[in-house]
Parts: C-alpha cells; structure tokens; sequence
C-alpha cells in the first residue's frame, strides 16, 4: 500500500482555501501519521481511542490490522520495523490496552528499535481520579521507553507527533509513546498543517565522529598484530552494512556479528568467523579473547557476548569502541578509543582514510593469526548427529531450510530459547535485517506478529516463523489475524515437548531437576492451525523433514504450521556457563 507524495502533501496541507481548518484531535493525528509516510497500524479498538478509530474510518491511505492481543500489536509494528527501517506504528486503548502493550515496548526498547506506540487515556478532567480502565501510562512506560508524551491540549498534538517519530527514528533508535486521552481527540483546533521540522534543545544525537579519535582507531587497527572486528545490531539499524563489508574486505580482518547483527556480514565469506558469545562458535570466541586491537562497532559487550567482565579483561587488547550512544561507551567494558557517532557515517570517514594512508596491515602477522583461527575452526564446535535416522535434530531442520532458501528473498523470524539458538547458528544469513528476533529482552511469542508485521511489508518474499511449542502459544491466537489479513506466513515448531532452554539449564545447572519445564498438555498443533483457516502438517520422521518443508514453500498463499517433533534432549552447544568467560565453553555433553 503506497502512499502518494500528494496523499503527503494533502496530510500536510497547512491551509483549506486560504484558512487553517477546524480539526478534531483525532483527524489532526491521521493526518500526521499520514505525513509521516506512514502505511500500516498494527492496534485494538477502546473506549478511549473510539475518536481515532472513527477517523481511521474515514481514510484509505492507511490499513489498520486488528490483532488480537494489544502485545501482538507492538511486535507487529516492531517486526515491520526491523525489517524495513521505518518506524512501526501501533495503537491501544487506556488501562488493560497499555499494560498488554508493555512487553511489547520493552521488548523494542531493548533492541533500539523505532516504534511510535500511540495510547489512548481517559478524559483529562478524570485522569488521577481511578477512573474507568485508567492507568498511569507515562508512569508505568517510563523505563522501557526512549521517550514518551501526556498530550493535555489539542493545540500540542501535531507537534507532539513529528517530534514522537524525530525521537523515534534518530540518534539511537528506540520507542515513543503518545498518550492521548479521549477528549483531546475529540476536541477541535484550528490545524495549519503537519510541521515541516522540528527543534529540540535537549536532544542533539551526534551523528558525524571525531577525526582525531577516528585517526587514532586507524592508526591501532593497522600496527594490529591480531586484529578482530565486532558488530552489533547498531551496524543493522544505522543501514551501514555496505560500509562494513567495505572495511572488512579492504583490511583483510576477521569478523563477528552478535546475534542482533547477524547479516551485517554475510556469514558464507570466510572471513566471518560466526556468531560470538554464550552460544557462540569456539573460533569467534576465542578470537574476541586473544585479540590484540578489537574494533567494537555498533555492539554493547553485553552479558550474553562477553560472559564475565573480569575474565574478558584479563587479556590485555586495545579497544576501539564505536557507537551513537556515548552511554553505552564503556558502560560494562573500559574502550581506548571512544568514538561517538552514527555508524555509517563514522565508517565512511574511516574508509576514506583507509585509501589514503600508505600504511598496510601487516601481511605477515595477519596470515599467523588467520592459520591460529582456522586451527579453532577445525574442531567444527558445530557438529551434531547428522546421520540419526531414528528421531529428527533440530538443526537438521534449520540446516535443511537454509540449503533449500539460500540466496532466495527470505525472512526469518524466532521466538526465544534453544530454537533461537539454533536458527542463529545453523541459518547463515548473507543479508541485512533477515533475521528478526528479540535479543535483549528475549521474549517469547515474538515469532508470529514479527513475521505477520513482515509479511505486509514485504508480501513476495518468504517468511519463516521458526519457533517451540512452549513460546508460540504465547501469542498464537495471531493466527486469525493472518488469515483476516491474508499474511501466508511459514511456522516451523521445533517440538520437543519441554520448555527446551529451561530444561537445558535445569539439566546442567541443578542436576537434572526438571522443575515445570515439561509440556505435558499440548494441542494438536495440526487441528488448530486448521481450526483457525491454516494448513497444518506433523512431522515425525528425519526423511520427511525436506518434503514437508517443499510442500510448504508451494503453497505460498497459504499459512502453513509445522509441528516437527524433534529430539527431547538435544541441548545447544557451545554454551557458556552464567559467570564463566566466554572461552571456558561446554562443547557437548561429555563436557558436562
């Protein structure tokens, strides 16, 4: 659904025959999200917001989807914007609509993603009198929000809006919440048109890096012995994936992505060494320890990456870290070389300063470090039981739908736990924002609104849920809006009949003791997606792994559950224990 440059230009009309018009709020809200380019509306009627709804009514140049759940809403919007850059639009009601909405904020929150969440509030003359489905939404929003709004007057409104996706999409990304309450979208003002800009005292993102800092990172990376290259999703956000591929390539040097950068570079070029951290591969892992110039871009050396901060800085290595967020510049790990900035133009400055230098990486002491790398690679830490023919390995299935999707137009989204892990590991993305999950928060139910949200962005391609029995059924009543909204997405449910991370760590952890991480009441997955208008399929057998998945991707108008049943006790590996560093990895079972 394309929006016309003069169905913008009509949003942002400043005057009708001359004269500003009388707007309700709620129209002068259309009319921004109108001029803001915006396509789709991921929300759930209320009370409160029945004024926006009515407005909403009376336009076509966007699509609402009506959810079922106000969570599925946001990680709707939020799918839809990781996928495609834009900021994500949702919209809920007062009270029980915005405490639904929370993980779903939090959960964009965590992994810097763009949303404008718009939520409705009771009148103003009722709000702090416990009225009627009232909450404290700025209040209880608060710490999982970049920024949020109380709009009191109608006259604030279509400021409010373009200075809520200026916050949202700029600087590090992040979500802004709206709240409207019900009289202010009723209410009338005279409307002159969606601003043209925006100035904020209080926040200036920087954007361009310091030279000097930038000489210096160059001076570090080209005396480095043992270099080592590490990216995050800032790499993904900031749409800097060309201009990293260009310094890998130009420099020779080994590469990581964190599992929110996975695609950043693609994972079939030798010089990517896989995924680092808790479940990381041996090679990456290693090389982020033995380093001796690590150049962080776009990362935040979190827990899951790095695993105990002493451990990690018991090696002496120059750091250089890259980010715009200066926050988050030696928030966990103390850097060298700061450089606060957005990442694309901090790399760009960075090439050019490349080509013009007259120092070169030293050839002789990189091809020492690459044999060290590749003697790591040879332990192949990602082995498993290829040949078993008695019960189906999950990563055959991932492995299977990578060999059968490469190099196609594909998307894959993930719920959280070892099927995450799996996807992450097995799936080798070679593109930019294709793979879709919650990193930071981990929050399970994700997988269908993420795929849902990008199926109605990017309607030919093939998207692909990849998900557990436990999480999917968090959020699985989406199923019916993928009918109503005809969004064929692909479910593939690794079933093993336990909450599988959970029961991996009670195995490891506390002996064995399988406290409630047993599924012991499922559905039949296959009679409920046909229940809810779907093609349903069981798979019990490793030989029927690759038919079934064929017979999917054929029917590409429908949306197909698969319920594989796979092997109970498969645990993922590498895995680093919680307080262990990232090197001391258990690589299988008889590690335990």
């Amino acid at each position: 659904m394309e929006i016309s440059k003069a169905e913008i230009a009509s949003a942002a009309a400043a005057t009708t025959a001359g004269n500003p018009q009388e707007l309700r709020g709620a129209e002068i809200l259309v009319k921004s999200l109108q001029a803001e380019g915006v396509k789709y509306i991921w929300g759930y009627p209320g009370g409160s917001v029945l004024h926006i709804y009515d407005a909403l009514y009376k336009q076509d140049t966007m699509l609402h989807v009506l959810v079922r759940h106000e969570q599925a809403a946001v990680h709707a919007a939020d799918g839809y914007a990781r996928a495609t850059g834009d900021v994500g639009v949702a919209l809920v009601t007062s009270g029980p609509g915005v405490t639904n909405a929370v993980t779903g904020i939090a959960t964009a929150y965590m992994d810097s993603i763009p949303l404008v969440v718009i939520t409705g509030q009771v009148p103003t003359a009722a709000i702090g009198q416990d009225a009627f489905q009232e909450c404290d939404t700025v209040g209880i929003t608060r710490p999982v929000v970049k920024h949020n709004f109380l709009v009191k007057d109608v006259r604030d409104l279509a400021m409010v809006m373009k200075k809520a996706f200026h916050i949202a999409r700029s600087g590090r990304p992040g979500p802004v919440v709206v709240d409207i309450p019900k009289d202010v979208s009723f209410n009338k003002t005279p409307y002159s048109g969606h601003p043209e800009g925006v100035e904020m005292r209080s926040y200036n993102p920087v954007r361009k890096g310091h030279g000097g800092q930038i000489r210096k990172a160059l001076q570090l990376l080209l005396a480095a012995k043992r270099p080592y290259i590490y990216t995050g999703g800032g790499v993904l956000l900031s749409n800097a994936t060309a201009e990293l591929r260009t310094l890998v390539d130009m420099l020779g040097y080994p590469v990581t992505n964190t599992l929110m950068g996975l695609g950043a570079y693609p994972a079939s070029d030798r010089k990517f060494v896989g995924m680092l951290g808790m479940h990381g591969t041996v090679e990456a892992n290693n090389a982020m320890q033995n380093c001796d110039v690590l150049l962080a871009i776009g990362a935040r050396f979190d827990d899951r990456v790095i695993g105990n901060p002493k451990h990690f800085a018991q090696n002496e290595r120059k750091i250089i870290h890259i980010d715009i967020d200066p926050s988050s510049i030696s928030k966990r790990v103390r850097v060298d070389v700061p450089i606060v900035g957005d990442v694309k133009e901090v790399l760009t400055e960075l090439i050019a300063m490349i080509k013009e230098s007259s120092v070169k990486p030293d050839a002789h002491a990189l091809g020492a470090w690459w044999e060290t790398i590749d003697g790591w690679r040879k332990g192949d830490c990602l082995s498993y039981d290829r040949d078993n023919q008695d019960v189906i390995k999950p990563q055959f299935v991932v492995e299977t739908l990578w060999n059968m999707t490469q190099g196609t137009d594909t998307y894959i989204t993930s719920d959280v736990g070892q099927h995450q892990m799996w996807a992450a590991q097995y799936y080798r993305f070679d593109e930019p924002r294709r793979w879709i999950n919650s990193g930071g928060l981990g929050t399970m139910g994700v997988g269908i609104p993420y795929a849902m949200g990008i199926k109605l962005a990017k309607p030919e391609s093939e998207v692909f849920c990849i998900t557990g029995e436990g999480s999917v059924q968090m959020c699985i009543q989406e199923l019916s809006t993928c009918l109503q909204y005809n969004t064929p997405i692909k479910v593939i449910s690794l079933n093993n009949r336990y909450l599988g991370m959970v029961r991996q760590w009670q195995e490891i952890e506390y002996s064995g003791r399988y406290s409630h991480s047993y599924m012991d009441a499922l559905p039949n997955f296959v009679k409920l997606a046909e229940s809810y208008g779907h093609v349903g399929m069981l798979i019990e057998h490793p030989q029927d792994v690759e038919g079934a998945l064929r017979e999917a991707r054929k029917l590409k108008d429908r949306t197909v559950f698969m319920d594989f049943r796979t092997d109970p006790t498969e645990n993922v590996f590498p895995m680093v224990r919680a307080g262990k560093g990232i090197t001391e990895m258990i690589l299988g079972a008889e590690d335990l």
